[in-house]
Formats: C-alpha cells, sequence, structure tokens
C-alpha cells in the first residue's frame, strides 16, 4: 500500500469516526495533510551501474598481487573475482584489460611470460564467476611498469600484480 493511499485511508477512519461519535460538544480536529507526496524509491534490481565502480568498496579493489614466480590467483582474491565478474555480467557493453606485471627479478623474456599466464589466471577467474571472455584483453608489461624500484621484497612484492582497467564501462 502506497503512502497516499494510507493517508487517505487514515483521513476517511478520521471522520468516520467524528461522525459517529455521540459526544455533543465541539471537538478539536486534526487535519490531515492529504496532498499526495512525491515518494521516491531507488529501484535496487541488484545490478552494478558505472558509478559503483567508485563507490563499491569491492568493485574498487584492481590490483591482484601474486606470490614470488606464481602465476595462481591468492584465494583471498576470489571475492574481488566475483564482484567483477557480475559487473562484466550485469553490464554486457563493459570492456576491461588486465595488465600483467612482474618484478624485476628474471629475463625480460621471462617476465613478460610470467605477467601475460598471471592476467590470464586473472581473465579465467573472472570467466568462471560468470564473466565473459569477449569483454576481457589480457596483456603483460612484464618488470616494465613497476610501481615501486627499490630491489627489496616488500618492493617486489608490489610489482606481482595484475591489475583491472575498465576500458568500457
Amino acid at each position: 500500500m502506497n503512502i497516499t493511499t494510507r493517508v487517505l485511508l487514515a483521513a476517511s477512519i478520521t471522520v468516520a469516526l467524528a461522525a459517529c461519535s455521540k459526544n455533543t460538544k465541539p471537538t478539536e480536529t486534526t487535519q490531515v495533510d492529504t496532498t499526495p507526496t512525491a515518494v521516491t524509491q531507488p529501484v535496487d534490481n541488484g545490478r552494478y551501474t558505472p558509478e559503483d565502480l567508485d563507490t563499491d568498496s569491492c568493485l574498487r579493489q584492481r590490483t591482484v598481487y601474486f606470490d614470488f614466480d606464481q602465476d595462481t590467483l591468492r584465494p583471498e582474491f576470489q571475492a574481488i573475482m566475483a564482484c567483477h565478474a557480475k559487473y562484466l555480467n550485469d553490464r554486457s557493453e563493459s570492456r576491461i584489460t588486465l595488465e600483467g606485471n612482474a618484478d624485476e627479478r628474471g629475463t625480460r623474456e621471462y617476465n613478460l611470460g610470467l605477467g601475460e599466464r598471471r592476467g590470464n589466471a586473472v581473465s579465467g577467474a573472472l570467466q568462471g564467476a560468470g564473466g565473459s571472455a569477449g569483454q576481457i584483453t589480457v596483456v603483460s608489461y612484464g618488470e616494465e611498469r613497476a610501481t615501486c624500484n627499490d630491489s627489496t621484497e616488500e618492493c617486489w612484492s608490489k610489482n606481482r600484480r595484475v591489475e583491472i582497467v575498465y576500458t568500457a564501462k
């Protein structure tokens, strides 16, 4: 029952009760506003919108980190994969690029291959969670796009990653 119907029903009951009253003294009446008010309720169909890319805490997480010399997805990133896969599923026009990266250790060729394998691992996880392969592109930058240039384990761990970049929202 919407709010306008409720207000009208309440007003009708008040009038009916007042008319049935045996009290002959004038009674104080309460004015009921029967003017319809605009009620805006969000339509929550459970689907992601482009605005959610900036507001949803799960979708804002767009970097997946890997262990040394590994190309398998760590369990803590499964929930993020599910969120991004749902976004892809909800928005068939959206497209993403998975940018695979590696740390500075290893040859250039090895790191390019490792970055691609990492990107493919994320792609597989997205597809396994419901994303479409046609919406996903994988590129590898190897060690070329480091976020940290120190030769320390802490720094190297920041470079072993796949970045999820939305190219069409």
